[in-house]
């Protein structure tokens, strides 16, 4: 039995079609960047409250690096409570995306998984090439535990979460706490992430064109982030060729049906269990990529939050 594209999802490829939009593909960066934007605002639910947001600069591990990042604590929270924290990383194949994009998910997951988010807006492509975007993700991480008694947060509830780009870099950031000993990352929420820079699975040819990500784009997002063919092979660009997943902490990996990134999360999901590692994977049948952050248009990216904070939720209480 065929599964079937959700109407909301047909909906809004029949606005964007009428729209006549250019492919993200055929723009330079700088456009690429601010239509991204555009349509994040523009299909955004509106931004819930929260009890406080600050925006900083987190160091590199060199300290030559200054990464913007911006904290938000849940309505309700006290300043003196110490809460679990969600290190989290916007999507947008580590060329485009931004703080505001994903203000409302962090605002959401915050209030919800009742939680500290630190929101990372880890370093570029083209400008800043692989592995950049990787060492940001892993230094904020670890400089989000170091420093947890003056942001507020627990030292020993700490988890990592993206979408797409982002959930290639969260779960980079736990392979790395795990083979360094530090930080100690207890969950993973990860959002379809990329996982295979090298796929040619099924779903690539299946919804590659027409569902929102077209392998157009990801191939324009490799480009720019990827500069050598020996990059694509690299664990830390493509997590499914890391050998050993042993001792990762568990993850929540959420998927869309008409994703052509789809049959690379569910092999992720699969070598993670094959590891021993306790993974729940939940695929919204007939959503596309991308559908997490477009509250205003999807009944799912709703639900899909809810779950992820859920999962929070349960995995800040062992």
């Amino acid at each position: 039995m065929s599964k079937k594209l959700d109407p909301q999802a047909k909906a809004l490829m029949d606005i964007i079609a009428r729209a006549a939009a250019p492919a993200v593909h055929t723009l330079d960066v700088a456009k690429a960047r601010e239509e991204t934007r555009k349509m994040h605002i523009y299909f955004s639910p509106q931004a819930p409250a929260v009890a406080s947001l600050r925006d900083m600069r987190i160091p590199s591990e060199e300290g030559e690096i200054q990464i913007p990042a911006r904290l938000y604590r849940p309505l309700g929270s006290a300043p003196e409570e110490k809460l679990p924290l969600l290190v989290f990383f916007h999507g947008g194949g580590w060329t485009v995306g931004d703080l505001d994009s994903y203000d409302v998910l962090c605002r959401a997951l915050a209030n919800k998984a009742r939680c500290a988010v630190i929101s990372v807006d880890y370093r570029l492509a083209p400008e800043h090439p692989f592995p950049a975007a990787v060492d940001d993700a892993y230094a904020a991480t670890l400089w989000a535990q170091q420093h947890a008694e003056e942001l507020g947060v627990d030292a020993a509830r700490i988890a990592v979460g993206g979408d797409s780009a982002g959930g290639n870099l969260a779960t980079v950031a736990a392979i790395l706490a795990r083979d360094r000993g530090a930080p100690r990352i207890m969950f993973q929420l990860l959002v379809y992430p990329a996982t295979d820079q090298c796929s040619e699975r099924p779903s690539q040819r299946q919804f590659g064109r027409g569902y929102l990500l077209d392998l157009e784009a990801i191939s324009y997002f490799q480009h720019k982030y990827l500069r050598h063919a020996r990059d694509y092979h690299d664990w830390r660009a493509s997590p499914l060729l890391r050998q050993d997943l042993a001792g990762l902490p568990p993850a929540l990996i959420i998927t869309a049906g008409f994703d052509p990134l789809l049959d690379d999360c569910v092999a992720y999901a699969d070598h993670l269990r094959a590891a021993g590692v306790a993974v729940e994977h939940h695929c919204f049948e007939g959503m596309v990529h991308g559908f997490l952050t477009l509250g205003k248009m999807f009944t799912a990216s709703g639900e899909a939050v809810d779950l992820a904070a859920r999962a929070l939720t349960d995995a800040f209480r062992q």
